[in-house]
């Protein structure tokens, strides 16, 4: 008896049988030919939906494909999954022909078929046919509004989207109750994503409200969204009451607000919600838990906790997940191991364009440019395209260390040989490359021949350049330009007076220490962090307040002695006030990196290597006094800075003194 109708065990097994119909063994097709009513299209409709629910699109396309081929006549039912399966494969020309079917038939009114459709063009990123489809529903319900909105979400038109939800509420208030045009959750969940991109403080709190007040604030993928919405706008603490207050969480949940953590620097609290996660039970972390983690580490430094991280990825299996394997690399690489991180590259199977070139950009960040150019070649050699951050990588390596003819090369080729347009962050490279080699000059003319408009990336790197060559004129445009684009961060106040000091401009120091105060402004704490036996130790400038204080200046004492005597002469440059030498010694003496590093030694056997992140950039004085101690100790001292990474030993440093 051959069944028309199937139930879902049938379905299943019939679809299975299906998948083998042009397979060689006789009994398949057998089973297929008496389960399967090929005269039915009810039947195919059966298979054509459990397919495509199972996540096979091809064998969906194709079996609609086969039921055409027998002349049977598609029903309604026929379509929705089959223009769902087109979306799913972004095969915009089956798409099409499945639309060309869904008319010759009757069949594009009916408001599944339309939605369906809606969708289809949209994730194709034709959205232009989306919306007119969409306009010419005559009676839409809620899914052919979220389709819509989703579209526009998809393509980047979060505002257009905003804006079809306040259509979407016109609608449903003159509906008079029509449970069919009812804003769902599910809507919900596509207005907060447009929430999200607009990072809009107000447009977020007003959608949070409205969810309150349709009851949608136990929804669980509301309130997963809507922690996002939040992070976007910088409200991290909103985020985190909004996961403190769910009653129920999923993976999904927990891997947001450790990923908000991670993305925006709080690699601490990352670390705890993620302890949080494990010691609950109550949900397994997954691969992007672990892809989110393993940045929390590599913000933070912590190469034990992203040491343990790869581990658990090895003992689940998880090093073929292309993005967990590329965070095992920027972890390695920003934990101060960049030959583990190579190690683990080598291992991947398959390789993309962001794991080229998060070891591209793992080289630079550590001064070996020309290890980052040849990985640059095997990448093109290995047929893989370089993208526009592929790029930021390489010029990046190219300007640590100091290859101008290299970056000028790629620069050039990335519009005529790879159709990239430079952006500002290649322009900020390239004007921090030539800035870096003294050729200020021709760095401002780049800027003013730029093709977009220079950002604070842009002319900060001409401010720092100037800071490094003492180039008063072009330091004042620079400053002058970013106190108009970034008027809150100090740091460009604080450059410029160094800029001043450097001059012995000293009332123009002054002048600029009175802007700053009269402007709310607070120069940030410059400090350094060491981890000791899985413990992160914190120094400030001349600090006291650790445990171990006496002992770390008395030993600064015996190393400032042995210093003497290998002919170190303290740089007194980086200090900004007007005081006598002496003083400014006293000063540049107590640095934070100086007393994390004594810390160090004096807590790790010999030959341990010391790893210390500073916040700021390391100042020209520390770093001549760390070359000498890496020799006086034998040690490797290893110095992450706001720039990059200094590798210090033998009385040498990875950067070559240019940094």
């Amino acid at each position: 008896m051959k069944i028309s109708n199937p139930t879902s065990v049938v379905i299943t097994f019939s679809w299975k049988i299906f998948r083998h119909r042009y397979s060689t063994n006789p009994n398949l097709t057998t089973l297929f030919n008496k389960y399967v009513d090929k005269t039915n299209v009810y039947s195919w409709n059966s298979i054509i939906a459990e397919l495509a629910r199972s996540g096979d699109s091809v064998e969906a396309l194709r079996a609609f494909s086969s039921m055409r081929k027998l002349s049977l006549k598609p029903n309604r039912s026929s379509f929705p999954c089959t223009i769902k399966s087109c979306s799913a494969l972004l095969d915009l020309q089956s798409g099409r022909q499945a639309h060309q079917q869904a008319l010759i038939f009757g069949y594009e009114p009916d408001l599944f078929v339309s939605s369906a459709l809606v969708d289809m063009y949209s994730k194709c990123g034709e959205l232009r046919d989306a919306r007119t489809l969409f306009d010419e529903i005559s009676q839409r319900n809620v899914v052919s509004w979220t389709s819509m909105i989703t579209g526009y979400v998809q393509n980047d038109d979060a505002h257009m989207a905003l804006l079809l939800f306040k259509e979407f509420l016109v609608e449903e208030s003159g509906s008079e109750g029509d449970g069919e045009v009812c804003v769902d959750p599910i809507a919900m969940v596509s207005v907060l994503s447009a929430c999200s991109r607009v990072s809009d403080k107000s447009v977020t709190e007003g959608i949070h409200g409205f969810s309150i007040k349709r009851g949608f604030e136990g929804d669980l993928g509301v309130n997963n969204t809507l922690m996002d919405a939040y992070a976007k706008c910088g409200e991290l603490g909103v985020s985190r009451k909004v996961f403190d207050g769910m009653d129920e969480r999923d993976v999904i949940s927990w891997n947001s607000i450790i990923a908000v953590y991670a993305q925006n620097g709080m690699s601490t609290e990352s670390m705890e919600i993620f302890i949080r996660m494990v010691k609950d039970g109550d949900v397994n972390y997954n691969a992007v838990t672990l892809s989110a983690v393993l940045l929390a580490c590599a913000h933070s430094g912590s190469q034990r906790l992203g040491k343990c991280i790869h581990d658990q990825v090895v003992k689940m299996g998880l090093e073929s997940d292309i993005y967990v394997a590329t965070s095992i690399i920027d972890m390695y690489c920003k934990c101060g191991k960049v030959e583990m991180a190579r190690k683990a590259f080598d291992r991947m199977r398959g390789k993309n364009v962001k794991s080229w070139s998060a070891l591209i950009a793992g080289y630079g960040m550590h001064g070996r440019a020309r290890e980052a150019l040849e990985v640059f070649y095997e990448m093109n050699k290995a047929g893989v395209r370089p993208n526009y951050i592929t790029f930021i990588s390489v010029l990046a390596a190219c300007g640590h260390a100091g290859l101008l003819k290299e970056g000028w090369r790629w620069f050039k080729a990335m519009s005529h040989e790879f159709s990239i347009e430079p952006g500002v962050e290649h322009y900020g490279c390239m004007v921090d490359l030539l800035g870096r080699a003294g050729r200020l000059n021709e760095a401002f003319e780049l800027i003013k021949s730029m093709k977009v408009k220079p950002d604070f990336v842009v002319w900060s790197a001409l401010l720092s350049a100037c800071r490094t060559h003492n180039n008063v004129e072009l330091g004042e445009i620079s400053a002058r330009k970013l106190f108009e684009l970034d008027p809150k961060n100090c740091g460009y106040y604080v450059l410029l007076s160094n800029i001043y000091a450097d001059a012995g401009r000293w009332e123009d120091v002054e002048r600029m220490r009175i802007l700053m105060k009269n402007r709310g402004l607070v120069k940030p704490p410059g400090f350094s962090l060491v981890d000791i036996k899985g413990r992160i130790h914190v120094f400030l400038v001349g600090d006291r307040k650790h445990p171990q204080h006496k002992e770390i200046y008395e030993y600064l004492e015996k190393l400032s002695m042995k210093l003497q005597e290998v002919g170190y002469v303290p740089d007194m440059t980086s200090v900004l006030h007007d005081v006598g030498n002496e003083e400014k010694e006293m000063i540049i003496r107590v640095h934070s990196e100086k007393l994390a590093v004594a810390f160090g030694i004096m807590n790790t056997v010999p030959g341990t290597t010391i790893q210390i992140i500073k916040n700021l950039r390391v100042c020209g004085d520390c770093h001549t006094a760390i070359k000498l101690i890496s020799k006086i100790v034998d040690r490797e001292i290893v110095v992450r800075d706001s720039k990059r990474f200094h590798h210090f030993r033998d009385g040498l440093c990875s950067c070559g003194d240019y940094w």
